[in-house]
Protein backbone atom coordinates (compact mmCIF):
# COMPACT_ATOMS: atom_id res chain seq x y z
CA UNK A 1 0.00 0.00 0.00
CA UNK A 2 1.26 3.35 -0.97
CA UNK A 3 2.36 5.75 2.28
CA UNK A 4 1.44 9.15 2.55
CA UNK A 5 4.52 10.88 4.97
CA UNK A 6 3.49 13.55 7.53
CA UNK A 7 6.68 14.84 8.64
CA UNK A 8 6.26 16.80 12.23
CA UNK A 9 8.65 18.68 14.74
CA UNK A 10 8.33 18.17 18.32
CA UNK A 11 9.45 21.84 19.84
CA UNK A 12 9.59 24.01 22.29
CA UNK A 13 6.26 25.31 23.94
CA UNK A 14 6.73 28.73 23.88
CA UNK A 15 4.35 30.01 26.74
CA UNK A 16 7.46 28.64 29.35
CA UNK A 17 9.95 30.74 27.68
CA UNK A 18 11.67 33.11 29.88
CA UNK A 19 13.59 36.22 28.88
CA UNK A 20 15.92 37.01 32.24
CA UNK A 21 16.60 40.63 32.80
CA UNK A 22 20.17 40.29 30.79
CA UNK A 23 17.78 39.68 27.96
CA UNK A 24 19.51 35.48 27.88
CA UNK A 25 16.96 32.97 27.13
CA UNK A 26 15.91 30.26 30.01
CA UNK A 27 14.21 26.95 28.23
CA UNK A 28 15.19 24.24 31.49
CA UNK A 29 11.72 24.53 32.73
CA UNK A 30 10.04 24.44 29.34
CA UNK A 31 7.68 21.62 28.30
CA UNK A 32 7.78 20.27 24.74
CA UNK A 33 4.82 19.95 22.43
CA UNK A 34 4.18 18.96 18.62
CA UNK A 35 4.32 21.90 16.73
CA UNK A 36 1.03 23.69 16.58
CA UNK A 37 1.10 23.44 12.41
CA UNK A 38 2.13 20.64 12.00
CA UNK A 39 -0.99 18.98 13.36
CA UNK A 40 -2.88 20.47 10.65
CA UNK A 41 -0.33 18.77 7.99
CA UNK A 42 -1.05 15.19 10.17
CA UNK A 43 -4.83 15.54 9.74
CA UNK A 44 -4.03 16.51 6.05
CA UNK A 45 -1.99 13.22 5.62
CA UNK A 46 -4.32 11.23 7.38
CA UNK A 47 -7.51 12.62 4.89
CA UNK A 48 -5.96 12.35 2.10
CA UNK A 49 -4.88 8.83 2.87
CA UNK A 50 -8.32 8.01 3.63
CA UNK A 51 -9.08 9.44 0.19
CA UNK A 52 -6.51 7.81 -1.91
CA UNK A 53 -6.69 4.57 -0.07
CA UNK A 54 -3.01 4.77 1.09
CA UNK A 55 -1.21 4.55 4.58
CA UNK A 56 -0.65 7.92 6.53
CA UNK A 57 2.51 7.40 8.51
CA UNK A 58 4.78 9.94 10.58
CA UNK A 59 8.14 10.68 10.40
CA UNK A 60 10.25 12.89 12.90
CA UNK A 61 13.82 13.92 14.17
CA UNK A 62 15.10 15.09 17.27
CA UNK A 63 16.87 14.16 20.75
CA UNK A 64 15.68 11.12 22.78
CA UNK A 65 13.05 14.27 23.89
CA UNK A 66 11.18 13.50 21.22
CA UNK A 67 9.34 9.88 22.24
CA UNK A 68 6.17 11.53 24.26
CA UNK A 69 5.22 12.50 20.76
CA UNK A 70 4.65 9.37 19.08
CA UNK A 71 1.91 8.71 21.40
CA UNK A 72 0.77 12.24 20.56
CA UNK A 73 1.21 11.75 16.40
CA UNK A 74 -0.33 8.14 16.49
CA UNK A 75 -3.44 9.21 18.49
CA UNK A 76 -3.90 11.92 15.32
CA UNK A 77 -4.86 9.21 13.07
CA UNK A 78 -1.57 7.97 12.09
CA UNK A 79 -1.03 4.51 11.38
CA UNK A 80 3.09 4.28 12.35
CA UNK A 81 5.26 6.64 13.53
CA UNK A 82 9.50 6.49 12.58
CA UNK A 83 11.64 7.86 14.26
CA UNK A 84 15.50 9.18 14.44
CA UNK A 85 16.86 10.26 17.73
CA UNK A 86 20.22 11.73 17.52
CA UNK A 87 22.29 14.05 20.25
CA UNK A 88 23.32 16.19 17.71
CA UNK A 89 19.72 17.03 16.25
CA UNK A 90 19.83 19.95 19.51
CA UNK A 91 22.27 22.13 16.86
CA UNK A 92 20.80 20.92 13.61
CA UNK A 93 19.66 23.84 11.04
CA UNK A 94 17.15 23.27 8.41
CA UNK A 95 20.23 21.21 6.06
CA UNK A 96 21.10 18.53 8.42
CA UNK A 97 16.94 17.66 9.23
CA UNK A 98 16.36 17.77 5.83
CA UNK A 99 19.29 15.17 5.24
CA UNK A 100 17.84 12.94 7.85
CA UNK A 101 14.40 13.15 6.77
CA UNK A 102 15.50 12.37 3.26
CA UNK A 103 17.68 9.60 3.98
CA UNK A 104 15.03 8.13 6.57
CA UNK A 105 12.20 8.62 3.43
CA UNK A 106 14.40 6.61 1.57
CA UNK A 107 14.25 3.55 3.79
CA UNK A 108 10.45 3.92 3.98
CA UNK A 109 8.70 1.63 1.41
CA UNK A 110 5.93 2.76 -1.10
CA UNK A 111 6.01 6.67 0.02
CA UNK A 112 4.17 8.94 -2.73
CA UNK A 113 3.41 12.12 -0.97
CA UNK A 114 5.49 13.72 1.41
CA UNK A 115 3.91 16.36 3.12
CA UNK A 116 5.68 18.91 5.27
CA UNK A 117 4.47 21.93 7.22
CA UNK A 118 4.83 25.14 5.59
CA UNK A 119 7.14 26.21 8.71
CA UNK A 120 7.21 25.16 12.00
CA UNK A 121 5.62 26.79 15.32
CA UNK A 122 9.15 27.60 16.63
CA UNK A 123 11.61 28.95 13.96
CA UNK A 124 9.69 29.11 10.60
CA UNK A 125 12.51 28.88 8.50
CA UNK A 126 10.39 27.29 5.32
CA UNK A 127 13.44 24.95 4.59
CA UNK A 128 12.31 21.28 5.23
CA UNK A 129 9.99 20.72 2.04
CA UNK A 130 12.36 22.47 -0.55
CA UNK A 131 15.27 20.77 1.13
CA UNK A 132 13.66 17.40 0.89
CA UNK A 133 12.35 17.34 -2.53
CA UNK A 134 15.90 19.12 -3.55
CA UNK A 135 17.48 15.81 -1.98
CA UNK A 136 15.77 13.14 -3.44
CA UNK A 137 15.04 14.72 -6.75
CA UNK A 138 11.03 14.92 -6.41
CA UNK A 139 8.30 17.70 -7.34
CA UNK A 140 8.27 20.38 -4.66
CA UNK A 141 5.23 22.63 -3.88
CA UNK A 142 4.78 25.05 -1.09
CA UNK A 143 2.11 27.35 0.18
CA UNK A 144 -0.50 24.28 -0.31
CA UNK A 145 -4.20 24.54 0.59
CA UNK A 146 -5.74 22.04 -0.83
CA UNK A 147 -4.58 18.69 -1.91
CA UNK A 148 -6.42 16.10 -3.71
CA UNK A 149 -4.87 12.71 -4.38
CA UNK A 150 -5.48 10.44 -7.92
CA UNK A 151 -3.82 8.02 -9.26
CA UNK A 152 0.48 9.03 -10.17
CA UNK A 153 -0.44 12.87 -9.12
CA UNK A 154 -1.81 14.94 -6.82
CA UNK A 155 -3.82 18.54 -7.87
CA UNK A 156 -3.17 20.94 -5.77
CA UNK A 157 -4.44 24.99 -4.73
CA UNK A 158 -1.15 27.18 -4.10
CA UNK A 159 -1.55 30.20 -2.17
CA UNK A 160 0.13 32.93 -3.93
CA UNK A 161 0.93 36.67 -3.24
CA UNK A 162 -2.78 38.14 -4.16
CA UNK A 163 -4.62 34.88 -6.12
CA UNK A 164 -4.62 31.12 -6.15
CA UNK A 165 -3.32 28.76 -8.36
CA UNK A 166 -4.25 25.27 -9.20
CA UNK A 167 -1.05 22.86 -10.11
CA UNK A 168 -0.97 19.20 -10.71
CA UNK A 169 2.33 17.46 -9.67
CA UNK A 170 2.95 13.80 -10.56
CA UNK A 171 3.96 11.14 -7.86
CA UNK A 172 6.15 10.69 -5.92
CA UNK A 173 6.05 14.94 -5.00
CA UNK A 174 7.12 16.79 -1.15
CA UNK A 175 4.44 19.44 -0.15
CA UNK A 176 4.53 22.24 2.37
CA UNK A 177 1.12 22.68 3.47
CA UNK A 178 -0.49 25.79 4.86
CA UNK A 179 -2.71 25.42 8.53
CA UNK A 180 -5.43 26.81 6.50
CA UNK A 181 -5.71 23.44 4.58
CA UNK A 182 -7.67 21.49 7.37
CA UNK A 183 -8.38 21.90 10.91
CA UNK A 184 -6.81 19.67 13.57
CA UNK A 185 -9.19 18.09 15.62
CA UNK A 186 -8.46 17.06 19.73
CA UNK A 187 -7.99 13.57 19.58
CA UNK A 188 -10.69 11.30 21.68
CA UNK A 189 -10.47 9.12 24.76
CA UNK A 190 -10.18 6.13 22.26
CA UNK A 191 -7.52 7.55 19.78
CA UNK A 192 -5.17 7.89 22.85
CA UNK A 193 -5.79 4.58 24.01
CA UNK A 194 -5.49 3.16 20.95
CA UNK A 195 -2.27 4.79 19.72
CA UNK A 196 -0.32 2.79 22.18
CA UNK A 197 -0.84 0.05 20.15
CA UNK A 198 0.65 1.18 17.26
CA UNK A 199 3.88 0.36 16.08
CA UNK A 200 6.39 2.73 15.98
CA UNK A 201 9.81 2.38 14.17
CA UNK A 202 13.41 3.51 15.70
CA UNK A 203 15.83 4.33 12.60
CA UNK A 204 19.76 4.62 14.13
CA UNK A 205 20.74 8.24 12.74
CA UNK A 206 24.25 6.24 12.20
CA UNK A 207 22.80 3.83 9.75
CA UNK A 208 21.38 6.05 7.34
CA UNK A 209 24.11 7.93 5.98
CA UNK A 210 22.76 10.97 6.21
CA UNK A 211 25.48 13.88 6.72
CA UNK A 212 25.81 16.17 9.71
CA UNK A 213 27.89 18.90 8.29
CA UNK A 214 26.96 22.34 8.23
CA UNK A 215 28.09 25.63 7.66
CA UNK A 216 26.06 27.72 9.54
CA UNK A 217 26.33 28.00 13.57
CA UNK A 218 24.55 29.72 16.13
CA UNK A 219 26.33 32.33 17.57
CA UNK A 220 24.23 33.16 20.16
CA UNK A 221 20.50 34.03 20.62
CA UNK A 222 18.92 37.07 22.81
CA UNK A 223 15.40 37.70 24.18
CA UNK A 224 13.57 41.26 22.76
CA UNK A 225 12.28 43.75 25.33
CA UNK A 226 9.73 45.87 23.92
CA UNK A 227 9.95 49.39 25.25
CA UNK A 228 6.55 50.65 25.46
CA UNK A 229 5.02 53.86 25.73
CA UNK A 230 1.93 53.38 27.68
CA UNK A 231 0.26 56.31 26.46
CA UNK A 232 -3.74 55.87 27.24
CA UNK A 233 -6.88 57.38 26.12
CA UNK A 234 -9.14 57.74 28.74
CA UNK A 235 -10.22 61.13 28.04
CA UNK A 236 -13.43 62.27 25.74
CA UNK A 237 -15.72 60.58 23.77
CA UNK A 238 -15.03 57.51 22.44
CA UNK A 239 -14.91 58.64 18.64
CA UNK A 240 -12.36 61.52 19.97
CA UNK A 241 -10.19 58.65 21.49
CA UNK A 242 -10.14 56.72 18.34
CA UNK A 243 -9.08 59.67 16.42
CA UNK A 244 -6.17 60.56 18.90
CA UNK A 245 -5.23 57.09 18.93
CA UNK A 246 -5.28 57.01 14.82
CA UNK A 247 -2.98 60.55 14.69
CA UNK A 248 -0.79 58.79 17.37
CA UNK A 249 0.03 55.99 15.35
CA UNK A 250 0.53 57.56 12.52
CA UNK A 251 2.98 59.60 14.19
CA UNK A 252 5.09 56.57 15.07
CA UNK A 253 4.55 55.82 11.27
CA UNK A 254 2.48 52.38 12.04
CA UNK A 255 -0.43 53.61 9.75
Amino acid sequence: MAKIVACYKWVIDETDIRVKDDLSIDVSRAQRKLSDYDRNTIEAAVRAAKEAGAQAVGLTFGTDKIKPSLKEALSRGLTEVYWVASDKAESADGKITANILAAAIRTIKDVSVVLCTDGSSDSFARQTAPRIAAILGWPVVTGVRQLEIAGDAATVTQARENSWETLRAPLPAVFAVLPEINPAPIPGLMAIVSAAKKPNTELKAEDLGASFETNVRTAGAKGYAMDRKNIMFTEGAMADRVRELALALRKEGVL
